[in-house]
């Protein structure tokens, strides 16, 4: 018999995510970004939920290939752009568009023979620091790349850093605003945070947005809001089994460091979950999880392959034990990745993405249940 750990994909639950963020940008077209091999979900396993997305943006050449071989003829959208003069020979044959970051990349668009003029995103550092032209060279750099025969049409693009903040969007928007005034192109806009928070409210036209971690079920802004606040439902679920029982008396301890002490007579399941399964190893007594559906919480520390935890409000449970360390139990109770994370210091985009490859992974098939419902958060 494998070992009882998997996770679980859920397709119905991405679509259910990308139909709220449509939702709150009724207006505008999505990208779904697929960057990290779908944010640790796996780009084929998460393509049938967003199918229903205007363009998949991701990272690299692998991922564009790999979601144009699934049937995909729509847009996609490299993200950094190219990183080297080769790679923009790919984006004709895949009819890729790409982001210009930096003068290195107009030097290669330059210098690039093509019979087939490229899309291109024209990226300005709005404050963010990281990609991006600055605001007084935009409108220059604008210039110079319409004035190359190898460009076809330009869009403008910024990305936000304070999206998930009280601090907003407001300033970087005044940017950009004032540095494409009368610039022509589309405008891409909006991570999660930003569509979620700001969307209704934006002051500058935003012709796509750029949702990530909401359509993979983690509020952007939590603790401030989780994913009840923001109607989203989780995608990934990892779950195991309870491997053993021990019974502790006062004063025992668990685990390495003895770090649990029991203050009272208590019965403690071992999981088949540690960090070596990608589970956070920062996590401590405390951490919640789900056991046949019942909230209780982790003692202890995490080890590479076990955690254990408290069975005191789940008294019937034992060996075999059904265990939901994120995501939907079986009765449909769910438990926040972005608790799990906060718990172990992190945030939910890393728990998705450190998914352990030793850790199966099973999509149901689709019809299985309704995401639409109003199912338990607890």
């Amino acid at each position: 018999m494998p070992r009882p750990i998997q996770a679980i994909i859920d397709p119905l639950a991405l679509r259910h995510n990308l139909n709220r963020v449509r939702a709150a940008a009724p207006d505008v077209r999505i990208w779904a970004v697929v960057k990290a091999n779908a944010y640790g979900h796996g780009i084929e396993r998460a393509y049938p939920g967003l199918q229903g997305a205007d363009g998949f943006a991701l990272l690299d050449l692998d991922e564009a290939q790999r979601v144009r071989a699934l049937g995909w003829r729509g847009p996609i959208l490299l993200l950094e752009g190219v990183f080297e003069p080769r790679d923009l020979e790919l984006c004709s044959r895949l009819n890729l568009w790409h982001t210009v970051h930096c003068d290195e990349q107009i030097d290669m668009l330059a210098a690039h023979k093509t019979h087939q003029p490229h899309r291109v995103f024209l990226k300005m550092n709005s404050g963010m620091n990281r990609l991006g032209f600055a605001p007084q060279r935009y409108r220059s750099v604008w210039t110079r790349l319409d004035a190359l025969p190898q460009v076809d049409e330009i869009s403008l693009m910024t990305h936000f850093s304070d999206a998930d903040s009280r601090s907003g969007i407001a300033r970087q928007l005044r940017v950009f605003e004032d540095a494409t005034r009368d610039l022509s192109g589309e405008r891409t806009l909006g991570n999660s945070a930003a569509v979620l928070r700001h969307g209704r409210h934006a002051p500058v036209r935003a012709d796509w947005i750029r949702p990530g971690i909401a359509v993979y079920g983690s509020a952007p802004d939590y603790p401030e809001h989780d994913i009840a606040h923001w109607g989203l439902q989780p995608t990934m679920t990892l779950s195991s089994r309870i491997i053993a029982v021990q019974q502790l008396e006062s004063g025992d301890t668990v685990g390495y460091g003895s770090s649990f002490k029991a203050d009272t007579p208590m019965r403690i399941g071992v999981v088949a979950c540690g960090y070596a399964d990608g589970y956070p190893r920062h996590c401590s007594t405390g951490t919640p999880v789900l056991v046949d559906g019942v909230r209780t919480r982790m003692v202890g520390r995490v080890s590479m392959d076990m955690i254990t935890v408290d069975l005191t409000p789940v008294p019937a449970a034992g060996s075999g034990s059904q265990v939901t360390l994120w995501g939907r139990a079986p009765g449909g109770h769910v438990l926040a990745i972005d608790e799990i994370a906060r718990a172990g210091q992190t945030v939910g985009y890393e728990l998705m993405c450190a998914l352990a490859q030793r850790v199966p992974v099973t999509v149901p098939g689709a019809g299985l249940r309704d995401v639409d419902s109003n199912e338990g958060q607890v």
